[in-house]
């Protein structure tokens, strides 16, 4: 029974190349080409609706019977009919090209009329003090549009992460990347409670923190954050000993407000504290101000609509 079926799958292998090499000069517009013609009700008044010569429709219909080895329009000179061949086909013919239109019209509204999904990756203080006010403008101005924002810390390779856009500090960023700014120069600062300072004294440079309780950040990768300042030109990298090592900026104001030690972050996490005296700013005039966070995209030719809004919406508010 071996050679029995070894024989039959030579055949069938046979016959599918036969099948692959005629249909080779088959094309979708061939098809719609067959489907105008009989619509239109002749090569001529088809001819005109698709912008091209009579003859060069007879040509694709001719390459067609030709590519399916059977006739599908019975030709004269005063009219043109479909084959029962050529009937059978366009019934199932129509309703394809229908999906295939509507398809098309589809990307048609993705590409002019900002709709769909952007996905954006970005750290969690890029997210909460920059990136969240500038989406939920746009998406009161552009209703249609859905945004899945991941809050992410590591440096990750956005296209094949399925991103449409990523967020980073500074503009380390890969080839092939556009950057925009997403706001103004960021700033760090340093701070702890009034009661801390009173209990502990008031350090009035980094060299003075030797022997206070500085509160420190552990990065989801493992590493510790080290503590930058920067006056008059010089610039200093102190990784200060600490009681108390926390995962977030909003962890590390929280135990400066209940008096843990002295924190570092970005000064729009203890902004609401400064002003409202819970916390104080200690060596104000040591903090370096930083580059921006950069919003940073691949250098498509074609972005969808929103994308495009999105980007004007951005640069406008920057």
């Amino acid at each position: 029974m071996t050679a029995p079926r070894r024989a039959h799958k030579l055949l069938r292998r046979d016959q599918l190349d036969k099948v692959c090499l005629a249909m080779s000069p088959l094309r979708l517009d061939s098809l719609e080409v067959f489907a105008t013609i009989i619509r239109c009700g002749g090569f001529r008044a088809a001819a005109r609706e698709r912008r091209v010569s009579s003859s060069a429709l007879s040509q694709t219909v001719t390459t067609l019977e030709e590519a399916l080895g059977i006739r599908l329009l019975n030709r004269t000179t005063r009219s043109v009919a479909p084959t029962e061949a050529g009937a059978r086909l366009l019934a199932r013919l129509a309703p394809a090209l229908d999906d295939i239109r509507e398809a098309l019209g589809d990307l048609d509204q993705l590409r002019d009329t900002p709709s769909g999904l952007i996905r954006i990756n970005a750290p969690a203080p890029a997210v909460e003090h920059v990136l969240c006010p500038l989406v939920f403008d746009f998406m009161n101005l552009y209703p249609d549009v859905k945004v899945e924002i991941v809050s992410d810390a590591a440096l990750i390779d956005i296209v094949e992460r399925g991103f449409d856009a990523g967020v980073r500090f500074g503009r380390q960023l890969a080839q092939d990347m556009i950057a925009t700014p997403l706001g103004p120069p960021l700033r760090y600062a340093i701070v702890c409670s009034p009661a801390y300072r009173d209990a502990r004294g008031t350090p009035l440079s980094p060299q003075d923190l030797i022997g206070h309780d500085c509160i420190r950040r552990r990065f989801p990768g493992g590493s510790l954050a080290t503590w930058e300042f920067e006056k008059d030109g010089e610039a200093l990298s102190i990784a200060p000993e600490a009681r108390l090592t926390l995962g977030s900026a909003h962890q590390e104001v929280q135990a400066a407000l209940a008096g843990q030690g002295i924190a570092h972050v970005f000064d729009t996490y203890a902004k609401p504290y400064l002003d409202d005296g819970r916390l104080i700013e200690l060596m104000p005039d040591w903090s370096p101000r930083l580059p921006s966070w950069f919003l940073y995209y691949p250098n498509r030719r074609h972005p969808s609509a929103a994308m495009r809004a999105f980007l004007t919406h951005v640069k406008a508010h920057a």
